[in-house]
C-alpha cells in the first residue's frame, strides 16, 4: 500500500489562538491574509461549523480565477480545524487540511497539515502556497 504525500508547515503567530483561530473563520479576516503566491481573494464564504461548507475564489495578476471548496470536519474553537480542501479544476482530487493552534507565550505555534494529495507534484505546488499564505497571516499579525 502506498503512502499519499502530505505536507507540514509550522509558523509561530504574534496573537493568541483565538484571535487566529477567527482569522481562519472570518471572512473578512481571511480576505485579508490569505494571499498565495501572486493571487488575492476576492470571494470567501465560510461556515465553520462541522459539516459547514467554504468556498474560496482567487484572482491571479494574469487574470486566471481559482476556486477551492471543502467541508469543515472538525471545528474546536481556538485550537483546531480540520476541512477538506478540492479544487474547482479537480474535484475529484479532494484530500485533507488541519490546522492546530496552541498558545506559545503572548502568541500562537500554528501547524498545518494537508494530506492525501494525489501525487508530488500537487504536494509541492500547495507546499509553495501555503508558504506564501502562512507568512502573509504572519505579517497580517505582526
Amino acid at each position: 500500500m502506498s503512502t499519499q504525500p502530505s505536507l507540514t508547515l509550522q509558523r509561530r503567530i504574534n496573537a493568541a489562538p483565538a484571535r487566529v483561530f477567527r482569522a481562519w473563520t472570518e471572512a473578512a479576516q481571511l480576505m485579508k491574509w490569505m494571499h498565495p503566491g501572486d493571487a488575492e481573494v476576492t470571494r470567501a464564504d465560510l461556515d465553520a461549523r462541522v459539516d459547514g461548507r467554504y468556498l474560496i475564489r482567487y484572482l491571479k495578476t494574469d487574470g486566471r480565477e481559482l476556486e477551492v471548496s471543502g467541508q469543515y470536519l472538525e471545528v474546536v474553537p481556538d485550537a483546531k480545524l480540520v476541512f477538506t480542501w478540492a479544487w474547482r479544476s479537480s474535484p475529484e482530487q479532494e484530500s485533507l487540511v488541519t490546522v492546530l493552534l496552541r498558545p506559545d507565550g503572548n502568541g500562537t505555534l500554528l501547524t498545518l497539515t494537508h494530506e492525501q494529495f494525489v501525487d508530488e507534484e500537487t504536494r509541492d505546488h500547495h507546499q509553495l502556497g501555503w508558504g506564501d499564505g502562512l507568512d502573509s497571516l504572519e505579517r497580517y499579525f505582526a
